[in-house]
């Protein structure tokens, strides 16, 4: 069994303005906006969609397959990759251009402004899938490359493959027709809610309309948890897992999803998978960073057993 995980690979640089945006920023003036924060601290880390669930996949014992560009400046990452037992197959190397670049800048209100220079990652990964068991392997189309991201949903449909499709932060670039091709026949669409009203606006399409076009709609909703509703007519809200501190809340969307592969990867409903991505999730928030968490098999399983009960068997 092989998780295909597409999408960016990013170096971020992860900055904190000690006050609240929103008391910089005259509304009556957006038309002209000109505005500048003093940040009082910042951190380069390891980043992007792809590298992030993968990240935590690892932890989980899983060891997907990243399929990403990547340039000349990306040799630590690799390093750090391969120190989580991930293989490096899949993400195509180039000397003549860097990695992609995030810029970060989280508020006191964990709001975020986000700058970001694709790099490689405007680059197609090509990669020739060598071993796809579309009756064993899942697949996740995460933000990153447009042209990999218009094309991998209909590679993955036409050889039976179950995909999730997360369009994220490229939701400005992909128009509604491209959309609602990468959802038709998905096995799940997952975004936080403010994505997905977007994705209604652009494709014209109740919530309820793209329920029908997909199997799963799973809706991240920051502290209230996640919604999920399936085309079966399932709609359940799973809680978030209760922290002491939230640090940053960069990357606890990807390890979420990792969570959630975790658990469809092992069987489980989607409504149950997710409960796993809640608890993925919540290990993020408490680190600067969207690949610094560590967790023990144990810490996972009393965290999860805390909210939701016994932990599935076979999870670990």
């Amino acid at each position: 069994m092989s998780i295909y995980i597409s999408g960016s690979l990013a170096f971020d640089r992860i900055m904190t303005f000690p006050g609240n945006f929103q008391d910089h920023i005259l509304m009556d003036k957006l038309h002209m906006i000109n505005v500048s924060f003093m940040v009082d601290g910042m951190d380069e880390r390891r980043g992007g969609c792809a590298g992030n669930i993968a990240y935590s996949l690892a932890l989980l014992g899983e060891k997907p397959v990243i399929i990403a560009a990547a340039g000349r400046d990306f040799g630590p990452y690799a390093d750090a990759l391969k120190a989580k037992g991930l293989s490096l197959e899949g993400i195509h190397r180039m000397d003549d251009i860097f990695t992609a670049l995030c810029y970060i800048t989280t508020d006191l209100n964990s709001n975020q402004i986000t700058g970001f220079y694709p790099g490689a990652m405007a680059r197609a990964a090509d990669y020739a899938f060598p071993n796809l068991n579309p009756e064993a392997d899942m697949a996740i189309v995460s933000p990153g490359n447009i042209d990999d991201m218009r094309r991998l949903p209909a590679f993955y449909r036409e050889k039976g493959v179950r995909y999730i499709f997360d369009p994220g932060q490229q939701l400005p670039v992909l128009s509604g027709a491209d959309l609602l091709a990468a959802i038709e026949g998905s096995f799940a669409c997952i975004t936080n809610d403010y994505e997905l009203n977007m994705i209604c606006r652009a494709t014209g399409k109740s919530e309820n309309e793209l329920v029908g076009r997909t199997l799963w709609l799973v809706t991240t909703l920051g502290a209230d948890g996640a919604l999920v509703r399936g085309a079966d007519g399932t709609e359940v809200r799973i809680p978030a897992v209760s922290i002491q501190n939230v640090t940053d809340p960069t990357g606890a969307g990807d390890a979420h999803r990792a969570g959630l592969l975790k658990g469809l990867m092992h069987g489980l409903a989607m409504p149950e998978a997710a409960k796993l991505g809640a608890v993925s999730a919540s290990f993020c928030l408490e680190k600067m960073g969207t690949q610094e968490h560590e967790y023990t098999a144990d810490a996972f399983t009393k965290r999860y057993e805390a909210t939701f009960g016994s932990l599935p068997e076979g999870i670990f």
